[in-house]
């Protein structure tokens, strides 16, 4: 039915608590509301017209008569909360059981291993915030030049090195080698994170970071829409998250306006398939770093591109705009939060207005795509019978 699906996931941007989110620390979490709340309301006019105001009572936020758009919100069915798992799922990977996780540091052994692999002693090796670990650390790496090691409640192996010290692509063969340490461990990632600056009070890392995932677990929409033979384009960390599987083009980018711009010259680009863009300021400058009035503004930036997005598509095109979890910056913590995520949909062509209801699962999404492309996906129902009428979907 659609041509060319523009996939827009916001990193960290959440919209309530799940129902297991005791179970990760994270009961009363709710992202996108609490910003709201911490800065008087948020101005979100084109967002609202497609119907985020319809999803939950967000302060500044309408719910108006006559949404342009589809909206809903969808829960988590993988235990976690990390973006590999939620990007997995979006694409039809639901996972059984979760990735590892070290919330008091690796074990003797993978350090040990570490040293033995690359010749370096790491200094670090707890659970920790990036910001707070450059503090503590950053000016005796330089004095020593050893690289930082630290995780976080995420299954992640964060390597953290200043650039003039060890410069990225020297870091990204330390990440390579590690990964092949960790294999064995059931870690999700390990990631690069490159940094400046010439002492405590002004480290910052740089957009040198880079992921090295574990590849997914079973086929994802990406690779059986590839194929079919069907153009699959990733925006930002979507190459880092899938590990490259099922991607026949990739735009890697600095910070939001980077990944807005870059998924308008995709556009250009891409005349059907799939276009799939992580925009992750949300997550990680503001987040993450409890930044709540930064997290706002970029909710702000995001809304008022998006007429510039609408403006370039065409009639057979389809926008879905999600989220990966959540990182509510007022709660406790700097780690991602355990949410539902929002969910909404439109079309210049579809002049269908649609409560989608509580999804059961991130993978409806891809579902929904499978089913425009006459692909079955194993995870997932369908909602495209629902956003247009006149078609009839697959049964979950």
């Amino acid at each position: 039915m659609f041509k060319r699906i523009i996939l827009i996931i916001l990193d960290g941007v959440g919209i309530g608590a799940l129902p297991d989110a005791i179970n990760y620390g994270d009961q009363g979490a709710a992202t996108l509301q609490h910003v709201a709340q911490s800065v008087g309301g948020l101005s979100l006019p084109h967002l609202e017209q497609l119907g985020l105001g319809q999803i939950a009572a967000i302060e500044g936020v309408s719910k108006i008569q006559k949404p342009a758009g589809c909206w809903g919100k969808m829960a988590e069915k993988s235990p976690g909360k990390d973006s590999i798992t939620g990007h997995w799922e979006l694409a039809g990977v639901v996972l059984e059981q979760p990735f590892a996780t070290f919330p008091q540091g690796f074990p003797k052994a993978i350090i040990d291993a570490f040293i033995a692999e690359t010749g370096l002693e790491p200094l670090g090796n707890i659970a920790i915030s990036g910001t707070d670990i450059l503090r503590d650390l950053g000016e005796k790496h330089l004095q020593t030049g050893r690289p930082i090691i630290y995780t976080s409640s995420d299954s992640v192996f964060q390597i953290a090195a200043h650039e003039d010290i060890i410069p990225p692509e020297k870091l990204y063969s330390i990440c390579r080698q590690t990964e092949k340490i960790l294999s064995p461990y059931k870690i999700c990632r390990v990631i690069a994170r490159p940094f400046r600056g010439t002492c405590a009070a002004d480290f910052y890392r740089t957009s040198g970071r880079h992921d090295f995932p574990c590849k997914p677990v079973t086929t994802t929409l990406l690779e059986l829409l590839q194929k079919k033979g069907l153009s699959t384009c990733g925006v930002g960390k979507i190459e880092d998250l899938f590990a490259g599987e099922g991607l026949s083009d990739s735009f890697s980018t600095t910070d939001n306006q980077d990944g807005m711009d870059k998924t308008l010259q995709a556009l250009d680009k891409i005349n059907s398939g799939l276009i799939m863009t992580n925009l992750v300021d949300f997550d990680m400058l503001y987040g993450h770093r409890l930044d709540s009035a930064g997290f706002a503004m970029a909710l702000q930036e995001f809304d008022g591109w998006l007429p510039q997005l609408l403006k370039k598509m065409v009639a057979t095109d389809l926008l879905i705009i999600t989220a990966d979890h959540g990182c509510d910056p007022t709660t406790p913590g700097t780690d991602h939060s355990r949410e539902y995520v929002p969910l909404l949909l439109f079309s210049p062509d579809a002049d269908v207005t649609v409560d989608l209801g509580i999804r059961q699962s991130f993978a409806d999404v891809g579902a929904t795509v499978a089913d425009n492309f006459q692909i079955s996906l194993q995870s997932g129902c369908s909602f495209l019978s629902e956003i247009m009428p006149d078609t009839r979907g697959f049964l979950c």
